[in-house]
């Protein structure tokens, strides 16, 4: 007569998986994303900022070479414009920026 070997189930099937830890390691994870000052080298803010640098450039040529009417009519202007470009670039900031 032949030999028969016998398996059983535990042997031919391992577990599917292992059971879970009893207790969870410490993870602590620091991220410094939203307040590095690299996130302000937005392209659109540099240049509404180069935008109003020349204008004030402009302003202060104006004013050595003495032509100081001109000179008034951009600071009536630009008292207006700079608020306005400031908080704009801020919101626009504040509105794409990833927190």
């Amino acid at each position: 007569m032949r030999k028969i070997k016998e398996f059983t189930f535990p042997k031919i099937f391992p577990s599917p998986h292992k059971p879970p830890l009893t207790r969870s390691r410490p993870f602590r994870a620091y991220s410094f994303v939203p307040f590095s000052p690299l996130a302000m080298l937005d392209p659109t803010i540099l240049t509404i900022g180069g935008i109003v640098l020349g204008i004030a450039l402009i302003e202060r040529i104006l004013e050595r070479w003495g032509v100081i009417d001109l000179v008034d009519q951009f600071a009536k202007v630009m008292r207006f414009i700079l608020p306005v470009t400031f908080y704009s670039a801020l919101i626009y900031f504040f509105a794409t920026f990833m927190f």
